[in-house]
């Protein structure tokens, strides 16, 4: 159950501002949004089952605190990545299929490689559990979406996507920082390197924001 809850709210927060989330508010101003969140499911049922396989396979050749602490990483790069957002790059065209298989393989394309295929296989890493993880990073795409659909296209946008993506960044990054602090063996917890470390992660988001600005 851990690793169910972990992965639903994880995805929920990684969907938000991505690719896939414009997709879906994109996709539903187009077609009935019963038929979007159905494509949006086969594809998201496939993609993660495939990305937690990989990531369960992980673990069995590298150590688990490896693992963890790459998880732990990947999940501030997660949070940056959340601040510099995504932009539609002709996803939500037609090509020439049925709406739900338009949106299905869509929505499959734009997955691969994206933030929340790569968090479900750390969380499949992190985890070591298939089934608990591909139900939990599924149910979360679909609440994410769903919450795309209905701020983007039935409330009108009314909540900042700026506030939305911030919130969602800044969960990310303390979940990665509370990660590196459980896993990283202690001696490597001194003044000089976690002051770089802090300092670091600043810039990067204040220099990430600045391109967003002038984007």
């Amino acid at each position: 159950m851990t690793a169910f809850l972990y992965s639903l709210v994880f995805v929920v927060l990684a969907e938000m501002g991505d690719k896939t989330q414009l997709l879906a508010m994109a996709f539903a101003t187009r077609y009935p949004w019963q038929t979007v969140m159905w494509g949006v499911f086969a594809a998201t049922v496939l993609n993660h089952l495939f990305a937690v396989v990989v990531g369960n396979y992980l673990t069995t050749f590298i150590p688990l605190d490896y693992i963890q602490i790459a998880a732990a990483i990947s999940f501030i790069i997660f949070g940056l990545w959340t601040i510099r957002g995504d932009e539609l790059e002709g996803e939500d065209k037609n090509r020439g299929y049925s709406p739900f298989w338009t949106v299905a393989i869509a929505f499959f394309i734009a997955e691969m490689g994206d933030k929340t295929q790569l968090a479900t296989i750390a969380l499949a890493a992190k985890f070591s559990e298939v089934v608990p993880v591909w139900l939990g990073t599924t149910a979360g795409m679909m609440v994410a979406d769903a919450i795309g659909i209905i701020v983007g296209i039935v409330l009108g946008k009314r909540i900042p996507e700026r506030t939305v993506k911030w919130t969602a960044a800044l969960i990310f990054i303390g979940f990665g920082i509370a990660g590196l602090y459980q896993y990283v063996p202690r001696e490597f917890w001194t003044f000089p390197l976690v002051t770089a470390s802090i300092i670091a992660l600043v810039f990067l988001i204040f220099v990430i924001n600045r391109l967003n600005i002038r984007r």
